[in-house]
């Protein structure tokens, strides 16, 4: 603590920017969706906004954002991942569905918007390439090294996150409307794509990150350097895992729902049974046309 206290001033510790901008968001959602009479947004879409903004202040605005920036590789991933694990999805999770539909039918970018979400794939390739390229020792050296250069990457990476979340989330299906399956697939694959750099960070046995080896054991004495950033590698791991099980969990459970309340659906050509959509043929529909 009194490392921090003597190397940094006093309002790096409060993060009067990020706490701005935590303000004029928070003005936004209450003037612009709950006040207004054109959307409802219910308690629960409330308390995943609030809650994605305080998390979004404490890993950007706090001692957090500090210790990340200058003594932890791990206090690093832990922002970076809270960020594009948690509040992201809660983020949009907090939307109103009357407000997506109008901001991307009305929006210029709307072709665009639906272009990308209908073509899932690229996105999730784009977001874990550009997590596992900003962990390569030499590129995170040259990327953290430059303050500019990494807040608009970790920009890029956010934004990116935020696009394969909606993927996931689909909160409307106007944009996006793939099936549950695909979404399942998806969140499986995007699950699996981060693997190899956490399995590295955490089997690695040599201090790889420069930037944060001079001031290993500062704060905490027993967290060397290839502690933390093996620390790091189970931070990235967990946060990732735990948050796409929560959404396959999610998926399955809505996918078994919605079975359900086909199961036995009737119109003109299909029969669902047990979940199974059965299409009738031109035979099986003359001989249901001659008994009635």
């Amino acid at each position: 603590m009194n490392t921090l206290l003597s190397n940094h001033a006093w309002y790096e510790f409060i993060g009067p920017v990020t706490l701005i901008a935590a303000f004029l968001l928070c003005y936004w959602y209450v003037n612009s969706l709950v006040k207004s009479p054109q959307y409802n947004v219910t308690r629960t879409q409330k308390r995943y906004f609030f809650t994605a903004v305080i998390l979004f202040y404490l890993m950007e605005g706090s001692p957090l954002s500090v210790i990340a920036d200058n003594y932890l590789v791990s206090a690093l991933l832990f922002q970076l991942s809270v960020m594009a694990f948690v509040v992201v999805p809660l983020f949009i999770l907090s939307l109103p569905e009357q407000y997506l539909r109008i901001f991307f039918w009305h929006h210029k970018w709307a072709k665009v918007a639906r272009f990308l979400f209908r073509h899932p794939w690229p996105l999730a390739v784009i977001f874990n390439g550009l997590v596992t390229t900003f962990l390569i020792p030499s590129l995170f050296d040259a990327i953290h090294g430059n303050l500019l250069f990494q807040f608009f990457y970790e920009v890029l990476l956010v934004t990116f996150a935020f696009l394969t979340w909606w993927v996931i989330i689909q909160p409307s299906d106007e944009v996006a409307n793939n099936s549950y399956l695909i979404r399942v697939i998806y969140v499986f694959f995007m699950a699996l794509f981060l693997m190899p750099i956490g399995i590295f960070l955490i089997v690695a046995q040599d201090s790889m990150y420069t930037t944060y080896a001079p001031v290993a054991g500062e704060l905490f004495p027993a967290l060397t350097a290839v502690y933390d950033q093996q620390l790091a590698g189970g931070v990235l791991k967990f946060l990732q895992l735990g948050s796409y099980s929560i959404a396959l969990f999610y998926l399955l459970k809505q996918w078994g729902l919605t079975e359900e309340e086909r199961e036995g659906e009737v119109d003109e050509n299909t029969r669902v049974v047990q979940g199974i959509a059965i299409k009738l043929n031109d035979r099986n529909r003359r001989k249901r046309g001659k008994k009635r």
